[in-house]
């Protein structure tokens, strides 16, 4: 069935999805480790005063974590629902789905120390 586009039945769907984070972000304690360096990595960029190509890799280690614990948090929300008592299979993706958080978070921790470390040692040994 082909369903004619909407701007009502968009505007609920961005709902769904901005409802989605926030159960996020309520529901995962790592998420809050993640709003704290959000907030830590984006004032040490305006800090250094970063370029925009400085900017984009941010951007992307940032969005990069946080798609992934939004992701981590449906794969545990819909096991827990399919399979409430615990089963290897469902642990098995459980800590996959933590594990490619993990990979996101050393990542992206890589792309902060790169492109603010040169920075913000710089303001610092400078006095500024």
């Amino acid at each position: 069935m082909i369903h004619r586009f909407s701007i009502i039945e968009r505007a609920k769907s961005f709902g769904f999805a901005f409802r989605g984070i926030a159960l996020t972000v309520q529901s995962q304690h790592n998420a809050w480790i993640h709003l704290f360096v959000t907030a830590a990595v984006t004032f040490a960029g305006w800090y250094c005063e970063l370029s925009a190509h400085d900017w984009l890799w941010l951007i992307t280690a940032i969005t990069l974590v946080w798609a992934m614990e939004t992701v981590n948090t449906a794969i545990e929300r819909l096991s827990d629902a399919a399979v409430p008592e615990i089963h290897p299979l469902i642990a098995q993706a459980k800590d996959a789905a933590a594990g490619a958080v993990l990979i996101a978070v050393l990542g992206s921790a890589l792309i902060g120390l790169i492109v603010l470390g040169p920075p913000l040692i710089a303001k610092f040994s400078s006095g500024s």
